[in-house]
């Protein structure tokens, strides 16, 4: 009896080796795949001024409790800020999490801009981008984008693209500065988990969490205000 149980238990113990090699080796092929497939529509500033999109597409992430933006959010702040200085197109839309009245990115967002000499009518917020999913669908949805520039960090640029595409949006991406952040291991483990959910939701494609009433891009960026700026 004891040795049977022994047995029972070394099966399932090899059962659950074997689906979690399995899993990993999904999630891995899908990573790669993204990298892959998205590769070609991952540009330089330089090949970005040329295109003729309807927005600049700034993907949030962490602000600090002083409000101020981190330093990788500053970095795509920076570089969306030079594309719309450098004549690449007329709008900035700044996406991100504006879910709690004491979190907000976006009015971070769109005061980093405008305090670099943007018009605040040039600067829309997404205050429901609570993920680059959501940030991409709304995009479309929402602000009536339909070709568009990526604005983040490189690794997380192929995630997004893909996304685009599978939603229909004709989306390229520019790489803002990737030094060495802190916790880098932390979040090349989390993106190769985020691109296999987000595999999934690029093919379900559910709604995102918010959507509402349309907002041009083509218009007053001040129409997205929730303060005084």
């Amino acid at each position: 009896m004891e040795r049977s149980r022994k047995n029972f238990l070394k099966k399932v113990i090899l059962s659950l080796c074997c689906l979690c090699i399995l899993g990993l080796g999904v999630v891995y092929g899908i990573s790669d795949y993204m990298e892959r497939h998205t590769v070609g529509r991952i540009l330089s500033s330089g090949e970005a001024q040329k295109l003729d999109a309807d927005c600049i597409l700034v993907l949030g992430c962490r602000v600090h409790e002083d409000g101020s933006p981190s330093l990788m959010l500053a970095d795509r702040l920076e570089k969306g800020i030079e594309l719309y200085e450098s004549g690449a197109l007329a709008r900035l839309l700044m996406s991100g999490d504006h879910g709690r009245s004491e979190y907000d990115e976006v009015n971070t967002m769109k005061a980093f801009a405008v305090e670099q000499g943007v018009p605040s009518e040039a600067v829309f917020m997404d205050h429901a981008g609570f993920s680059t999913y959501d940030s991409i669908y709304r995009a479309k949805d929402v602000f009536q984008a339909e070709k568009i520039i990526v604005v983040s960090q490189e690794y997380h640029l192929s995630r997004a693209l893909y996304i685009a595409e599978r939603l229909g949006l004709d989306a390229y991406g520019v790489a803002a500065a990737d030094i060495s952040y802190q916790g880098a291991t932390y979040r090349s483990l989390r993106e190769a988990a985020a691109r296999g959910k987000d595999f999934l939701l690029a093919w379900v494609q559910p709604q995102p969490k918010f959507l509402g009433e349309a907002v041009p891009v083509s218009g007053n960026g001040d129409l997205t205000n929730d303060k005084e700026m």
